[in-house]
């Protein structure tokens, strides 16, 4: 990916609102611009086409990072955080899918904030569960929704509540409420001088209608299951670990006639090494799965 060091960049010593000024500046791509850009990106590494799609979004990513306020984080860092994301978007886009860059870069962006912001929270560190997580990014607007404003420790029923809706206990959510308690910036503070027409702060939110820091959360458990369905083949022998991905993992699965001809062996024979190694592939993965923190349906 080429260097962009000549991206506008926000700084304290900048200001907020004259980096959120700059990069209205950069026009937004049609359809068909966006095509031919990705195009001589992907197939001649021209760094000048991959410098106009970054540009054209940065106002994509400064959006999504003021939905992260809150987090007692500099808010210059976290918008520094999501272009770090929108890079990774266009260098990894790929215009033949049938979507736009904006759609593709919104997962990328939002991963890099939410990944920043669980490395400078001492109180929530990557190992915990995908749970604890979803807690962490959902609290505040869990306590929006049934209107729990009230300063310090949260009634029994309504901390109650919560714990059921996010699957964690009512421990957690005393204990990351408190440290998470304070107030937030006005969403009625303007961006820029009020002669300029500028917008307010709640102008710049994230829709959350898509429910990504949910989505980031279920995607970070799934690689977590990859990981240990992988780890968990260690278990079964060749014939076991061959008869298995041939008849559960792929997506059309061998006949059991195909494999007994394979392994010159009864079709029910099949059948009966498939049903074990599968058993002894679950057990695994459940002893993992309480190592982990995690849930493995039966």
């Amino acid at each position: 990916m080429p260097n962009y060091t000549n991206l506008p960049a926000p700084s304290p010593e900048q200001g907020l609102n004259r980096y959120l000024q700059d990069i209205r500046k950069y026009p937004l791509l049609e359809p068909e611009e966006e095509y031919m850009l990705a195009k001589a990106w992907v197939d001649h590494q021209d760094s000048k086409a991959a410098h106009r799609m970054v540009t054209s979004h940065l106002r994509l990513a400064a959006k999504i990072a003021m939905g992260y306020r809150g987090y007692g984080l500099p808010q210059a860092e976290v918008i520094s955080e999501a272009n770090v994301g929108l890079m990774q978007a266009v260098k990894r886009f790929d215009p033949e899918k049938g979507f736009r860059l904006a759609t593709y870069a919104m997962w990328w962006i939002r991963a890099a904030i939410q990944e920043y912001i669980l490395r400078s929270w001492s109180l929530v560190k990557l190992g915990t569960t995908s749970a604890q997580k979803k807690l962490f990014f959902n609290l505040r607007k869990a306590k929006s929704r049934i209107g729990a404003y009230e300063d310090g420790d949260m009634r029994p029923e309504n901390v109650q509540r919560i714990a059921h809706d996010l699957n964690v206990t009512e421990a957690e959510v005393i204990s990351m409420n408190r440290r998470m308690s304070g107030a937030d910036a006005s969403l009625n503070a303007q961006v820029g001088a009020a002669d300029e027409g500028t917008a307010q702060w709640q102008d710049w939110l994230e829709d959350e209608d898509a429910n990504q820091a949910e989505a980031y959360a279920e995607e970070d458990e799934l690689q977590a299951r990859r990981e240990m369905l992988m780890a968990s083949m260690d278990v079964l022998n060749e014939r076991e670990k061959d008869i298995l991905m041939q008849r559960r993992l792929r997506d059309e699965p061998v006949t059991l006639e195909d494999l007994s001809s394979q392994y010159d062996v009864s079709r029910e024979r099949i059948r009966q090494i498939e049903v074990r190694a599968f058993e002894k592939l679950q057990k695994r993965m459940r002893e993992l799965a309480e190592d982990r923190g995690l849930d493995v349906p039966a």
